[in-house]
């Protein structure tokens, strides 16, 4: 049985209290791995509620949380990849997405809100950068001076990490196009997302396939019928039941191919999933079926894009 993170957080505070009566940093040391370890396998304690208002209120104090445990434990994997993984997920439905849906009436406060999603991301990937340094020494700077070598390094056992430092940086980059330091690192970002594929295409219940759906059409030189590749072999891994994967096909290649009844009959088919189907994913279908119903209200004013 999975410890909840209260649970974790009175061990954490027990066995520190303890720990002057026995053997200090022993029992201390002790204490914060397994603090730590009990973080980086939470599994579906949050990913499986129904509200995400509540959830997206707690996140930051269990990050600050995280942060601090992995202070005294620098080089614990899984919670850099956990940190790393949930700093990514709460930028883009807590900070990113509330940027863009109050964007047509504040820009300057929405402008504000991305480029803290952009430093979030970039500490997300931070976090996934330090896994990698911990799995294979000096990851970062043989990925800026031998990026094929450093690259061949990696093997399966390091999808998540790919994945997740992969995604964040592309999402910081996309987050500010006038970031040419960020810019200048889209290289080394791709090929971590290119060597996650080349691993485990189907990783995630085709979460790296929907993923791609949006990297395909979107970055330079991209391609719209490798997109719509992507997004049926996404379907058949994930069953039709990840809302996001009929999202990004509607915001990246119908407003690409200007086709406004897909893009509704897409949105119409995100909103149509049963959250309740499959529990591990309910937190996530319910934040996306409110992008669902944002995006829907707008269609009346993406007449510049539907015209054409």
């Amino acid at each position: 049985m999975r410890k909840k993170p209260e649970s974790l957080f009175f061990l954490f505070t027990l066995l520190l209290g303890l720990a002057p009566l026995l053997n200090g940093c022993f029992i201390k040391d002790m204490a914060v791995n397994s603090v730590a370890d009990g973080l980086a396998g939470q599994g579906d304690t949050w990913s499986s509620d129904n509200d995400p208002q509540l959830v997206g209120d707690a996140i930051p104090f269990s990050l600050k949380f995280m942060e601090s445990i992995l202070a005294a434990t620098p080089h614990h994997v899984g919670l850099l990849t956990t940190l790393c993984k949930s700093f990514t997920e709460y930028s883009y439905a807590f900070v990113q997405s509330n940027a863009e849906y109050i964007e047509d009436e504040s820009y300057p406060q929405s402008r504000e809100m991305k480029m803290r999603a952009k430093q979030l991301y970039v500490r997300a990937r931070d976090y996934g950068l330090r896994g990698l340094e911990v799995k294979h020494g000096h990851f970062s700077e043989k990925l800026s001076k031998d990026l094929k070598g450093a690259i061949a390094e990696t093997s399966k056992d390091d999808m998540d990490l790919l994945y997740w430092t992969g995604l964040s940086w592309i999402a910081a980059i996309n987050m500010d196009k006038n970031d040419m330091d960020l810019l200048a690192d889209r290289g080394e970002a791709e090929a971590l997302i290119d060597r996650a594929y080349a691993l485990d295409p189907d990783y995630d219940e085709g979460a790296l396939e929907t993923f791609l759906v949006t990297y395909e059409a979107s970055k330079p030189g991209g391609s719209l019928e490798k997109a719509k590749q992507h997004f049926k072999r996404a379907l058949e891994l994930n069953h039709g039941q990840d809302a996001s994967t009929y999202i990004n096909y509607a915001e990246n290649i119908d407003e690409a191919e200007h086709n406004q009844d897909e893009f509704t009959e897409m949105l119409t088919k995100a909103l149509a999933i049963d959250v309740d189907k499959k529990p591990a994913w309910r937190l996530e279908n319910l934040i996306y079926q409110k992008r669902a119903k944002w995006l829907l209200s707008r269609v009346d004013k993406m007449d510049v894009i539907f015209s054409k």
